[in-house]
């Protein structure tokens, strides 16, 4: 097989019932894009029926593959997919579809080169915000803000959850991630900042889901002592590149 221009990787944990949907609407996509390109579903600690759900769909849909992993945490399944993935570019995607997947086309050539990293950014100018209720946006750019002071300066929207990757910089970026959970993306636009890659925010739209998963006050703690354990972590040198490691192409310029 080719190697794909494209993976989409998506974390699910208890998607039963969102993914049919979003299987759907990216195959939809695929079909009138007509572009090599490969899911990867990394189900991670379901209870439900989600793996089962991927495996029936992969059954007429050989471009979709699951990996299964009984340990939950976001970060850990966003790592396993983006290093099992063959695509030139690895998208993450995620399970509620909140961005629309024909927005992909943002984060690739023609419409977008010379980056390693794109993130969709919900507050870049263009980006739209649809349904978001006034409190939850507030306590977003709060967490925003928490996260420039300790981990990523200069970047107005690291949590939103479509993220692009050239294949070199995610097999390096997510080989060096180490956290498990919810701020692994703060982490991975850390190392990508002290390894030099170059980091572009793409505006996109994106729809509120009231079905979210996230519990604002619970998760933010966690993300807060994850974003202190970022900082530790790079104080003991645990994101340093090995002297054995290939170079980033950023690093030649």
């Amino acid at each position: 097989m080719e190697q794909p221009l494209l993976s989409i990787i998506i974390p699910a944990h208890n998607e039963e019932r969102r993914l049919p949907q979003t299987l759907e609407a990216i195959d939809r996509f695929l079909r009138s894009w007509e572009q090599p390109a490969e899911v990867i579903v990394v189900e991670n600690g379901s209870t439900d029926r989600t793996a089962e759900i991927v495996e029936d769909f992969a059954r007429d849909h050989p471009y979709v593959r699951l990996i299964r992993d009984p340990h939950r945490g976001k970060g850990r399944a966003v790592r396993r997919g983006m290093l099992a993935a063959r695509g030139r570019y690895r998208y993450i995607c995620d399970a509620d579809l909140s961005t629309p997947i024909e927005e992909v086309v943002k984060f690739l050539p023609p419409q977008l080169d010379g980056f390693d990293v794109a993130i969709g950014s919900r507050e870049a100018p263009g980006a739209r915000r649809i349904g978001e209720p006034l409190y939850r946006h507030l306590i977003g750019r709060v967490f925003n803000l928490i996260v420039r002071l300790l981990a990523v300066p200069g970047f107005q929207d690291t949590q939103c959850g479509f993220k692009m990757f050239r294949a070199e910089a995610a097999e390096d970026l997510f080989r060096a991630q180490r956290l498990d959970g919810m701020s692994f993306d703060a982490e991975v636009l850390f190392i990508a900042r002290l390894r030099g890659y170059r980091i572009v925010e793409v505006p996109v739209t994106w729809y509120f889901n009231p079905e979210s998963r996230v519990r604002l006050f619970r998760d933010s703690l966690n993300m807060f002592r994850e974003l202190l354990l970022i900082r530790w972590n790079a104080w003991k040198g645990r994101y340093a590149r090995s002297e054995s490691a290939e170079p980033s192409p950023a690093d030649a310029r």
